[in-house]
């Protein structure tokens, strides 16, 4: 299980740079003009993660397999989007069918980089796409909501479901709100699931990229602050890279070039590592691992998920058939020097049905179908 998330903002922030040197391709044009990126790009990376190269070291696998990361580039929003201004309603369409927002926003001065609106304003560049995010959500459910309330009053209980849900984030969004403010709890699992399939823009969980310059890159500026503290406001959260730097170090060959390249700007990880960090947290993932002399794996998992959940990632007939799960801890497993050691110091665990997986945890699943 992996996740999708769309890279969106203004033209000319650094949205393709940024694909470019995620994904180590040149599949997206980065180029000074407007909608250079016509069609969505989409990427996958290998997610970095230092416990799946240990874990190679240790049991020296045939086939190594990594969880990934799939980055989408979409056309650059303009004001009036909602609207079909620009390359509007094809950006909506694409960013509805993703999981997460990754929002660049431009926090560098550069006067041969032409900016849409004429300044550097990171935090005004983002109201203009919350805004025509949240108009495109006000107007679908406005075009849907009276029909539904006739269904209502005629007793149909899916469409008393759906009014009850749509109404409060009709509110929200009138006040210049996001749907994910009005969002009905997750324990009212039935509105939850109403909540799901409308596939809102505003609904999604948002991370702020602060795109900087070179010299910014450490220690970030004036603008990324800014960028901050909005988020801290919203909830949200943020992260600074320079998506120049990025695409320098994609350039590099060996891991030990990039590491000294790093040091030498003061920078202690990627851009990438800082963004599926953070992207990870955004949507509550954690990874669980399968080692054998044949292949180490890392799978990506929603956080809560209970075993069987866990067994069906790999395939449908482990979850069917689920038995119980072998389970090590990760740091069990490294102290103890691998799954016989843990044996003989008595550290594997038989888990059931009910067991949440843990972050880190070592999978054998036994099932039967």
């Amino acid at each position: 299980m992996g996740f999708n998330c769309g890279i969106v903002g203004l033209p000319n922030v650094g949205k393709s740079t940024l694909f470019n040197a995620l994904t180590q391709t040149i599949a997206a044009q980065a180029a000074n003009f407007p909608f250079c990126t016509i069609e969505p790009n989409t990427g996958r990376v290998a997610v970095p993660d230092k416990r799946l190269d240990k874990l190679v070291e240790m049991v020296n696998p045939k086939n190594i397999v990594p969880t990934q990361l799939e980055f989408v580039d979409i056309a650059g929003l303009v004001k009036g989007a909602s609207k079909g201004e620009g390359l509007g309603n094809q950006f909506l369409a694409n960013i509805r069918e993703t999981d997460a927002v990754i929002h660049v926003l431009r926090c560098f001065e550069n006067d041969n980089i032409t900016h849409v609106e004429g300044s550097v304003d990171p935090v005004r560049d983002a109201e203009i796409v919350k805004m025509e995010l949240m108009i495109a959500d006000l107007e679908s459910l406005q075009k849907r909501i009276e029909q539904l309330r006739k269904k209502a009053t005629a007793g149909d209980k899916d469409a008393a479901v759906n009014v009850r849900v749509m109404e409060p984030i009709i509110a929200a969004l009138q006040k210049g709100k996001p749907a994910s403010t009005a969002a009905p709890d997750k324990a009212d699992k039935e509105a939850y699931k109403c909540y799901k399939m409308l596939q809102l823009l505003t609904s999604k969980p948002v991370l702020y990229v602060c795109n900087v310059d070179e010299d910014s890159a450490a220690t970030g500026n004036k603008f990324s602050e800014a960028v901050a503290e909005m988020a801290k406001q919203e909830g949200a959260q943020s992260v600074i890279i320079s998506a120049e730097i990025e695409s320098e170090v994609a350039q590099l060959e060996s891991e030990a070039e990039k590491k000294d390249f790093l040091e030498a700007l003061g920078l202690e990880e990627t851009g990438l590592s800082k963004i599926i960090h953070a992207g990870y947290d955004l949507l509550g993932l954690q990874t669980y691992f399968t080692a054998g002399p044949k292949e180490v794996r890392a799978w990506t998992f929603v956080k809560g998920m209970k075993a069987p959940q866990c067994a069906g990632i790999i395939h449908s007939d482990f979850e069917r058939g689920f038995i119980r799960a072998e389970t090590i801890s990760y740091d069990d497993y490294v102290k103890f020097g691998g799954e016989q050691g843990c044996r003989d110091a008595g550290k594997i665990r038989s888990e059931g049905k009910e067991y949440q997986v843990q972050d880190g945890d070592l999978m054998n699943f036994l099932f039967n179908v």
